[in-house]
């Protein structure tokens, strides 16, 4: 794997190293030795998988607070997303900084997502396979989110925002 820091302190754009023959390739998409290596201690608790069935449909912008901060290790494995990352860690050099990427079942890129760092995505095109693990269970009670059209962030959605959540839609503006 190949470890690429982004703008948000802490987050990282992954790139797999597969081997490639006349059958296909096999890569690793997951190694805790190799992750240590680039200085990300996670230790994966829980894995989900979210199906979105039509292009346009915003899901996030959540986060965890402490205790359970939860950092988050996301990949699209069918289709593609616009993937989008908030800092809200007060005390993080990064506090507020917004990134977004594309990631795509072609690319096969993965994002390390750190804990505080709020995180949603866009499916862009129908029928979206996205995958995410985490090193600390899922808390409602601890849940919290930005909205994903806050102008103080502007998000540029590429597609226009579909049947987004009434929670994601009720989250309290940043400014």
């Amino acid at each position: 794997m190949f470890f690429t820091r982004t703008s948000i302190a802490g987050a990282y754009l992954i790139d797999l190293d597969p081997r490639v023959d006349h059958r296909g390739s096999f890569a690793r998409a997951f190694c805790k030795q190799e992750f240590a290596g680039a200085g990300i201690e996670f230790d994966i608790l829980q894995c989900n998988l979210a199906h979105t069935n039509h292009a346009g449909v915003v899901l996030g912008l959540h986060f965890q607070e402490k205790p359970v901060e939860d950092n988050k290790l996301v990949r699209c494995v069918s289709g593609a997303v616009f993937d989008a990352l908030v800092d809200m860690r007060v005390d993080s050099s990064t506090y507020r900084e917004v990134l977004w990427v594309k990631l795509d079942a072609v690319a096969r890129q993965a994002l390390f997502v750190p804990g505080g760092v709020a995180h949603g995505y866009q499916a862009l095109v129908n029928h979206t396979e996205f995958l995410y693990l985490t090193d600390q269970y899922y808390s409602p009670g601890l849940e919290k989110g930005v909205r994903f059209d806050d102008p103080s962030i502007a998000v540029p959605w590429p597609l226009p925002p579909v049947d987004v959540a009434e929670r994601d839609r009720n989250w309290p503006l940043l400014a």
